[in-house]
């Protein structure tokens, strides 16, 4: 039985896609090209109203969306993946809780920090949104860096907690300028480690061939 994941490679698709790969779950990839808008057609609407990927459909039937829901989906689905701490462990706790950091206070302001003329027609106004998006971006990947352990994020054990703070580290909003290594060398640390996992090399090297 088969997962069909919607993404782009531009898009939290990489978290989805790893997980799987770690779970050795059969997955069948459908890019949706953010750039062309295929995320507002109505084939991909009639699939998620909110017209943001990735969508993963299920072996079973039925679509599920959101990037940290997924993770957590497929870590329940594929418990010998070990892709989470065990439900009641202190380090359950600390997965979800970053997991659910990063998808409230990262995760929504990128749209806003690469789209700004969404938010305001006035050139000058979308640019100045922009910048305040980038730095509230880049502040709250500091508070994450510092709540690494290393030389996982939460310690010697490797999760899909790892695989959602690489992704961030990795979008152009941390990447330009060498902010990202300055600033968040555990991070980067994770993120080499990343890439020598068996299964998870190919998979990095598809969404970020520049690193």
């Amino acid at each position: 039985m088969t997962y069909i994941l919607y993404g782009d490679k531009g898009s939290g698709a990489f978290c989805v896609e790893a997980a799987l790969a770690e779970a050795g779950a059969p997955m069948e990839f459908r890019a949706i090209s953010l750039e062309a808008d295929e995320q507002k057609s109505e084939s991909f609407l009639a699939l998620n109203p909110s017209g943001k990927i990735p969508a993963l459909q299920l072996p079973e039937g039925g679509i599920v969306t959101e990037t940290a829901a997924l993770l957590v989906l497929i870590a329940e689905r594929h418990p010998e993946a070990n892709l989470l701490p065990a439900p009641g462990t202190p380090d359950r706790g600390q997965a979800l809780r970053w997991i659910a950091f990063m998808a409230s206070e990262i995760y929504p302001i990128v749209e806003i920090a690469d789209y700004p003329e969404r938010f305001f027609a006035d050139h000058k106004s979308a640019a100045i949104l922009g910048l305040a998006a980038k730095r509230r971006i880049r502040a709250r990947l500091q508070i994450v860096e510092e709540a690494v352990k290393g030389p996982w994020f939460l310690g010697e054990t490797f999760s899909a907690l790892d695989i959602y703070a690489v992704m961030f580290s990795r979008w152009r909003e941390a990447r330009e300028n060498g902010w990202r290594d300055e600033y968040l060398p555990k991070i980067c640390a994770m993120a080499e480690a990343l890439k020598q996992r068996p299964a998870l090399t190919a998979v990095f090297e598809k969404y970020f061939p520049n690193g």
